[in-house]
């Protein structure tokens, strides 16, 4: 049995949100998750049988990657510049996922984010495909919101 809570994301466009203000939209997104390493060890019983036993270690958390078609808006790019230049701008950020009414269902905030990566696809004058912009942000934390 489902209930509202049971809805799944259909994310037609997604929003990268810089403390609170829309940077760019983007057409992909990778990356949101995070994982929590396994501590293992042994443990005795009282009768002096060993068992392992397993605790949570420490988290990390995916670099996130957005794709869209390349853009004249060079904003993104600049924010990268600052980081070659030895000047990391940390901030905290939102990707922002919209459905193609174009409706906001679902948010995953990130601290501490900063550009690690930016790219575009090679160019090639015999093509016809779009370039691709991607971008890629490291951070410290990730949560849905």
């Amino acid at each position: 049995m489902s209930d509202i809570h049971d809805i799944e994301f259909l994310g037609a466009q997604f929003a990268l949100e810089l403390e609170s203000v829309e940077m760019a939209r983007f057409t992909g997104v990778s990356g949101l998750g995070y994982e929590t390493a396994v501590v293992e060890y042994q443990d005795s019983l009282m009768d002096g049988k060993l068992i392992t036993r397993k605790r949570p270690g420490r988290t990390t958390f995916n670099d996130i990657v957005l794709k869209r078609g390349l853009s004249p808006n060079a904003d993104l790019i600049e924010w990268h510049q600052k980081v070659v230049e030895g000047s990391v701008e940390r901030t905290n950020g939102s990707i922002v996922i919209y459905d193609t009414s174009g409706i906001e269902v679902g948010r995953w905030n990130f601290e501490r984010g900063w550009p690690s990566a930016w790219s575009a696809s090679d160019l090639d004058a015999g093509a016809d495909d779009v370039m691709i912009e991607e971008l890629t942000i490291c951070h410290e934390g990730l949560f849905k919101a």
